[in-house]
């Protein structure tokens, strides 16, 4: 699962709707406690509010894309930090990820 720590405005839809359908994965691997994914969302575990807090920035910028948005997070569950200080790679290997993908994410 790749969650990226790229702000939504600079991501192409592909990737923005990805992460988009990514993040709700994860949240119900977390949320659901399920143990077969159990070490995949390691660096999300103890920091469902700023998961939660990422898929609010999705979803607005989901919203001024034109896209509905139909399937919310519970805030009720959105517990732990708010800020993700635990990156997989640094902010500039991800840069380099998307450009090399050829995509048009504005990296």
């Amino acid at each position: 699962m790749r969650i990226w720590d790229i702000p939504p405005e600079k991501m192409c839809r592909q990737h923005l709707l990805g992460e988009h359908r990514e993040l709700h994965a994860l949240w119900s691997i977390i949320t659901n406690n399920k143990k077969a994914y159990a070490n995949h969302p390691g660096r999300w575990r103890g920091k469902l509010k700023a998961l939660y807090l990422r898929h609010e920035a999705l979803v607005g910028e989901m919203g001024q894309r034109g896209y509905k948005h139909h399937s919310p997070l519970d805030p009720e569950l959105a517990t732990g930090k708010a800020v993700q200080d635990e990156l997989v790679y640094p902010y500039e290997e991800q840069v380099k990820t998307l450009r090399e993908r050829g995509c048009e994410c504005r990296v």
